[in-house]
């Protein structure tokens, strides 16, 4: 016959198994939860690639916009400029000026 120690050894043993059973289900389910959950590993991986690629394009306008505040100078304070502007983006002619047209 078991002594009663022997059965109480038994039965925290089973309960022991039980509770890291539990606790291994739970630490997988937070891992899964870690990585691909709502602000996970993943989600953060794409975060950050979206926020390189937020920062390109906004270098790229910022570039692009001191263009424009050069040429906006040069079109108010420049009348050199103004007339080479109007020359080539509009086709106009300064008065005096021969125009020679090929023919086609």
């Amino acid at each position: 016959m078991q002594r009663p120690s022997d059965i109480f050894t038994a039965l925290r043993g089973i309960r022991d198994m039980k509770i890291g059973r539990y606790l291994i289900v739970l630490v997988l389910l937070m891992g899964a939860l870690i990585t691909f959950g709502d602000r996970g590993l993943i989600d953060n991986y794409r975060m950050k690639e979206k926020l390189m690629s937020l920062k390109k394009n906004n270098h790229e306008i910022t570039l692009e916009n001191i263009a424009l505040k050069k040429n906006i100078t040069l079109l108010r304070d420049n009348l050199s400029y103004i007339g080479m502007v109007a020359r080539s983006e509009l086709g106009m002619v300064k008065k005096g000026e021969l125009v020679y047209r090929k023919a086609q």
